[in-house]
């Protein structure tokens, strides 16, 4: 008769079972926002799926939460403990010696922002009104037709219509347009900080294009009577023209420090020795 001892069992730990019902869930909403601009049996599809992963998810964790034994590594193979060590180590100031920074370090004000996306506006717009007198013939059909998207009536008029001065559509046009304007301006200040250097080429260029592809991919579900309408060659060159003069003005402006460069003791409110001096802390 053999007399080995038995295999102890091995060390596990209760981790939460794995489930594709989340994933389900997140699809089936997709698809039922989805549908939204394309067919109500997309947003069927989607409602069938949102419930099915609902209640997978729901069962795993009622009545009981499932659960699965994970085995762990057994004592001999695990890390060792890391000693410790009373030699002192030196610290590397932010930037020196390749040190890991987080980024950005500095920031542009928000006026440059602003000031940066009406410029871009007002490019974008002399782009726009040149094409109304090259191709057009009139100096109102860009702007009735960027009144179009908020104007039902306009997406629907004829080209003699178009061509022709509106007042309520030159009004929007201009609120849009300008508030519009702003708005991606701060989007520049907020994101050109953390891109890579040459700012002009990421929002003069890169960022154009990226959201010109994205509208061209929509406006053909979201409103194809308006879409059949788009130059798009030369709303290409009025949105290279905005990210241009935007990109140009947000990255000339005077750069601010963040509290990245603040001792830990200071970004945390308190009183502590090598704190920015008091000027620099007001917002």
């Amino acid at each position: 008769m053999s007399t080995t001892p038995p295999t102890p069992p091995a060390e596990t730990i209760q981790l939460p079972a794995p489930t594709a019902a989340p994933m389900v869930v997140a699809l089936g909403v997709t698809l039922g926002c989805g549908g939204l601009v394309t067919h109500w049996t997309v947003s069927l599809v989607g409602l069938v799926l949102m419930v099915a992963g609902a209640v997978g998810w729901w069962r795993q964790v009622l009545p009981e939460q499932q659960v699965a034994e994970v085995p762990l590594r057994p004592v001999a193979e695990r890390a060792r403990p890391a000693a410790p060590s009373a030699v002192s180590v030196e610290r590397l100031r932010l930037g020196e010696g390749g040190h890991r920074m987080r980024l950005p370090v500095e920031v542009q004000p928000l006026s440059a922002g602003i000031r940066g996306g009406l410029v871009g506006g007002a490019a974008m717009a002399l782009v726009a009104l040149a094409y109304g007198l090259v191709v057009q013939r009139s100096l109102w059909y860009p702007i009735n037709l960027l009144a179009a998207v908020a104007m039902p009536e306009m997406s629907q008029a004829d080209l003699p219509a178009l061509r022709a001065f509106n007042a309520p559509a030159l009004l929007l046009g201009i609120i849009a347009h300008g508030l519009l304007s702003m708005l991606v301006g701060l989007l520049y200040a907020v994101i050109l900080p953390m891109l890579p250097q040459r700012h002009v080429v990421w929002g003069g260029l890169v960022a154009p294009l990226l959201w010109t592809g994205l509208l061209w991919a929509l406006l053909g579900v979201i409103n194809p009577v308006l879409n059949a309408r788009v130059d798009w060659p030369w709303f290409i060159l009025s949105q290279v023209a905005f990210g241009l003069a935007t990109g140009f003005v947000v990255s000339r402006a005077h750069p601010i420090a963040t509290m990245q460069s603040w001792p830990r003791v200071v970004r945390a409110g308190l009183a502590g020795p090598g704190g920015p001096p008091d000027q620099d802390r007001k917002p």
